[in-house]
């Protein structure tokens, strides 16, 4: 089992950057691969980005590109979001999740992780 615990949500305006924090516990937090997903009211969850066990590999969504960047650090067991220039339309509940599966391919997708945060809320106001 892991536990996942997100942190670092806000209310900002357009513009600003928020970072998002993911803290582990239970089995080794390097097994895993990370992903962040959101949900904004009345949408389906969406994928946002995601990281590799080491940390070398991060893939993204189109909207999180150049904006966004997912980070982690196994000796700390977190994984974080950084969200610059946010915009109104990166309102949402961001979840983070964990996965053993090793095929980057299917990273993109929540039913492809195991574990998932309680989600911390994100609001950018114009």
């Amino acid at each position: 089992q892991v536990q996942l615990v997100e942190s670092g949500g806000g209310l900002v305006q357009a513009g600003d950057s928020l970072r998002l924090s993911c803290a582990a516990s239970g089995r080794t937090f390097s097994s895993y691969a990370m992903g962040w997903f959101r949900q904004a009211p009345g949408k389906e969850r969406e994928f946002v980005a995601a990281i590799g066990q080491s940390g070398g590999l991060t893939y993204y969504a189109d909207s999180a590109k150049g904006r966004f960047t997912i980070s982690r650090d196994n000796a700390k067991n977190t994984g974080y979001l950084q969200m610059n220039n946010l915009k109104p339309e990166d309102t949402a509940v961001y979840y983070c999740a964990a996965t053993g599966i090793r095929n980057s391919e299917r990273y993109f997708y929540g039913n492809s992780y195991n574990y998932w945060g309680q989600g911390t809320q994100v609001t950018v106001s114009s």
